[in-house]
């Protein structure tokens, strides 16, 4: 075995331990960035979650990403080719992101080192709810092997993000069972 395939492997023991142990998202998404960061030897990582309107997508996590990058403004959905295409399900890579037209930001990108990138769809159920990035300060051809490693961190995620939203829903469907039974038997 490689050391680039113990990278990944070690990555998703970490990404999977993680998921398992903590039903917090910002602890969860933020160890999946610096985790996809580290094993594909990468300038950084983001995890972007469409908005409830799906126009927007929100920072989820970043590891690697400049305070100035990260603020550059919001990325809109509809002029975000990119984020389209990701969105749709498919798994787009960006050889030169200051010069490809699908990129938003292309002279942010520039000024924070940002020369290639990968975005995977983050899919439940066969919908997609936002976006995992790549970030290269090379220009470089992602291969097959770190496309499919990205893809099944960003199923983990989707699974994560899902799991998190559950517990929330049945922690507050159980906070106000329990104010309602209080009432019950105060009456």
């Amino acid at each position: 075995m490689s050391g680039k395939e113990q990278d990944y492997y070690r990555s998703l023991y970490e990404v999977a331990k993680v998921i398992n142990s903590s039903l917090d998202p910002a602890s969860v998404l933020n160890k999946i960035a610096r985790q996809v960061t580290e094993a594909l030897k990468l300038k950084a990582a983001s995890i972007r979650l469409l908005d409830k309107d799906e126009k927007r997508l929100l920072l989820g996590s970043s590891h690697g990403l400049s305070k100035g990058y990260i603020r550059k403004g919001s990325v809109d959905v509809n002029k975000s080719g990119l984020d389209q295409e990701a969105l749709s399900g498919k798994n787009v890579t960006i050889q030169d992101a200051c010069s490809d037209p699908r990129f938003q930001y292309p002279e942010k990108a520039r000024e924070e080192g940002i020369a290639s990138l990968v975005v995977v769809p983050l899919v439940v159920d066969d919908k997609s709810i936002g976006v995992l990035r790549g970030y290269s300060d090379t220009c470089r051809e992602f291969t097959p092997d770190e496309i499919e490693f990205l893809t099944i961190i960003a199923n983990l995620s989707a699974i994560a993000i899902e799991n998190a939203k559950l517990h929330q829903k049945l922690k507050l469907d159980h906070e106000l069972q329990e104010a309602f039974d209080y009432r019950l038997f105060e009456d």
